[in-house]
């Protein structure tokens, strides 16, 4: 009676097993889509470069008056008026984007024997404005006459519609430089291109502007009675294309 029992007991894990091992594999063996698939997206990504050089005709300057003096209201006031006079003389040479860069007031101390001593203060405004770079080194003259004491930088930027223009033709050329590079690996392979699986536009940034040397611009400015030489120069603007191309 116990080894009927037994033998009863293992024949009937053995039925509910191996009706549920036929069913996993039944299911994977009816199911190739998966491979399929993978056989049907076979692809090549690859990234484009395009590079268009444009030359700079605005130049960024920002400048403006310090002034140094006993009392605060003495130099705050005295930076006023000079401020408003710069400020009158860029107006009427119809400068772009005129806008006050900073407005500053700080004590000065000398420093004896380990004390501090207040001995004044210091008063600074600035501006910034866009203009044309053929006209940026008289403008700068002019300025200093008429009160400026500070030129803190000066940049140069070309036109925003010469900017659009070179983006787009910098992803063209990317573009085209991502195609010629699968054609060219695909055909060392032996492959025949296919369809363009997707696209992907990885931007044309517009350029950094150009700093020039502020050095040499008041330098210039100090030893040469001629207008102060303003020159801009060419900025780049860059754009990558990735294309994914199935084979």
């Amino acid at each position: 009676m116990k080894s009927i029992a037994v033998r009863s007991g293992f024949s009937i894990k053995r039925a509910c097993v191996m009706p549920l091992l036929l069913g996993v594999l039944s299911l994977s063996m009816t199911n190739p889509a998966f491979a399929e698939g993978e056989q049907m997206l076979r692809t090549v990504t690859v990234t484009g470069m395009g590079t268009e050089s444009i030359p700079t005709s605005i130049s960024q300057v920002q400048l403006g008056v310090e002034v140094q003096g006993k009392t605060a209201e003495e130099v705050q006031q005295e930076a006023a008026r000079r401020s408003s006079a710069v400020v009158e003389l860029l107006r009427s040479r119809s400068v772009d984007k005129l806008q006050t860069a900073g407005i500053y007031l700080s004590p000065t101390y000398d420093y004896t024997d380990g004390q501090q001593k207040l001995t004044g203060y210091t008063a600074t405004n600035s501006v910034s404005f866009r203009i044309a770079t053929d006209r940026a080194g008289t403008l700068l003259d002019d300025a200093v006459k008429a009160g400026a004491t500070r030129i803190d930088s000066v940049s140069f930027v070309a036109e925003d519609s010469a900017i659009s223009t070179a983006q787009k033709q910098a992803i063209r050329e990317a573009t085209q430089d991502a195609q010629e590079q699968a054609e060219a690996a695909l055909s060392a392979l032996g492959l025949q291109r296919k369809d363009i699986v997707s696209i992907q536009v990885n931007g044309a940034a517009p350029p950094m502007p150009l700093y020039a040397r502020q050095e040499r611009a008041m330098a210039a400015m100090a030893d040469s009675p001629a207008p102060t030489p303003v020159v801009g120069g060419e900025q780049e603007v860059q754009a990558s294309v990735t294309l994914q191309i199935s084979y």
